[in-house]
């Protein structure tokens, strides 16, 4: 059974008008934005990877996102140095505030405050610069930690912000901000990704993996991680620090 069925049908008509369509990728080097990129590619975009050094506390996904560009054929990957460390109010950015290594309630204290919109600005001006059709960000609704910026609705108000504020919408070539990951559960990705020939032992999506790589096992994005393959039966390739 194939997901790849949420927004293909205008992402693949956007692109197969124009041979050369190219799209920036958000890259963060998880599960979630590998699969991301495989459906962008899959979808005939040329793609450009777009990745952060934003001052998080796992920075071995940005190694993990370099190997995926390599990997998957990408024509350019950048990392952009940003510093939320500096707004601080996260434990993904706050060395000072500790990961929760279980359930918690209502918005968890490792959503970066607007990292997101933060994150599509600069995908927003890159796109411009390249003269690209699409920008593909991997955020998801449903196997979520809870996060305001992964909602439909935050999605759609960016697309109307976008095409307001770029001269490309002002000179008549809107930007698409695609998700196709919005509605899928974990398991869902995780089958599409596979079907896609994804090797996911390549990506790091512990909050708190350690310099090599190796998840903790406990925090929200493991135990999401665990339970999504766990219902794809399928094997997790993620390697653990200890367990």
């Amino acid at each position: 059974m194939s997901f790849i069925t949420f927004q293909s049908k205008d992402a693949a008509n956007l692109a197969n008008t124009n041979s050369c369509a190219k799209a920036v990728v958000l890259l963060s080097g998880g599960l979630d934005s590998a699969t991301c990129l495989a459906i962008a590619k899959t979808q005939g975009y040329e793609c450009y990877g777009l990745s952060f050094d934003y001052g998080q506390r796992n920075r071995s996904e940005l190694g993990a996102a370099v190997r995926l560009a390599k990997q998957m054929q990408i024509s350019m990957h950048k990392i952009i140095k940003l510093d939320m460390s500096e707004i601080g109010g996260s434990a993904l950015t706050d060395s000072s505030i500790a990961v929760p290594e279980h359930e918690t309630h209502g918005i968890p204290i490792t959503y970066v405050p607007a990292r997101n919109t933060v994150f599509l600005s600069y995908a927003l001006a890159w796109a411009e610069v390249l003269g690209a059709e699409a920008i593909y960000i991997g955020v998801n609704a449903l196997d979520y930690s809870g996060y305001p910026d992964c909602r439909p609705d935050f999605i759609s108000a960016f697309q109307i912000m976008a095409n307001l504020a770029t001269k490309a919408s002002v000179e008549g070539r809107e930007l698409k901000i695609l998700t196709p990951l919005i509605d899928m559960s974990k398991s869902q990705i995780i089958v599409t990704g596979l079907k896609l020939g994804i090797d996911y032992s390549a990506t790091v999506s512990c909050y708190q993996a350690d310099a090599v790589g190796r998840a903790c096992g406990k925090c929200d994005s493991c135990r999401f991680r665990s339970k999504g393959f766990l219902e794809a039966n399928n094997f997790d390739p993620t390697h653990y620090q200890t367990l």
